[in-house]
């Protein structure tokens, strides 16, 4: 089986946040678990989203749901390490997009991963995946779009 590569634009990375590794993120073989980086990924998610005054859920029961997540892994991560998330958004469609990451530790440059999560806008009162708001498309004018 093929694996799995991840490399996006440089240019479309437009918020950044660090996260350090806790004791309790680390796995049986010492160093950052698999389970542990999703979380971190869905935290910067979260950071960006606030940043940008993007809710996740809004009074008319639409929200953003994670259709995937594909990551890759470059090199290890052990307890106290502060990693830099650099998260951008692209390849829009009708309903969503991409988020991707770039997770990295500044102590040495060393990359640690890349990651893409898919999205859509999902309103949970008709349990129907719905358009992206104008609001959130005009948010990041600059995003390609595949459609």
């Amino acid at each position: 089986m093929a694996r799995l590569s991840l490399e996006f634009p440089e240019d479309q990375y437009c918020y950044s946040t660090h996260l350090t590794v806790r004791v309790t993120d680390i796995n049986a073989a010492n160093h950052l678990g698999n389970d542990s980086m999703i979380s971190m990924i869905s935290e910067a998610r979260a950071r960006f989203l606030f940043e940008y005054g993007i809710n996740e859920a809004t009074e008319d029961g639409t929200g953003i749901i994670v259709t995937d997540l594909a990551t890759t892994y470059r090199a290890e991560a052990h307890a106290r390490d502060q990693l830099l998330f650099e998260v951008g958004v692209m390849d829009f469609n009708r309903y969503g997009g991409d988020i991707t990451f770039r997770i990295s530790r500044p102590a040495d440059g060393k990359l640690i991963a890349m990651a893409k999560s898919g999205f859509v806008f999902f309103n949970y009162q008709t349990s129907r995946v719905v358009p992206m708001p104008d609001g959130f498309r005009g948010t990041f004018p600059r995003v390609n779009w595949l459609d």
